[in-house]
């Protein structure tokens, strides 16, 4: 039955793509650790990435739904992002996207993981 109904549970993800100025990477970096800390209801887990060799990143944050996903854009949040704008080269590009296949080493793939 778990199997049904993680078929039914559709998750979340928030990317965000940006460049920071050079040699910024490790200072956002804490400040990415520090916003991500505030998360709970809802929230999966976090990637950041980043280009070897350069000051470009890619932020993933995993949601179990758009509500506890939107839920966590507080004060708190905008206050550790708006640290964060200086160090960008360029406004970051933001989208969200639902996640339709889930593929686990050694499982079979999975729609709405």
């Amino acid at each position: 039955m778990s199997d049904f109904q993680d078929c039914l549970k559709r998750r979340f993800a928030s990317v965000a793509i940006g460049e920071f100025k050079p040699g910024k990477f490790a200072e956002v970096q804490h400040l990415y650790e520090q916003a991500i800390a505030t998360y709970s209801d809802g929230f999966e887990g976090a990637y950041l990435f980043q280009e070897p060799g350069t000051d470009k990143g890619v932020s993933v944050i995993l949601w179990d739904n758009l509500e506890d996903m939107e839920a966590h854009e507080g004060e708190e949040q905008k206050a550790i992002l708006s640290k964060m704008a200086p160090f960008f080269s360029e406004s970051p590009q933001v989208s969200v996207y639902e996640l339709v296949c889930k593929i686990d080493p050694n499982e079979t793939p999975k729609s709405g993981a």
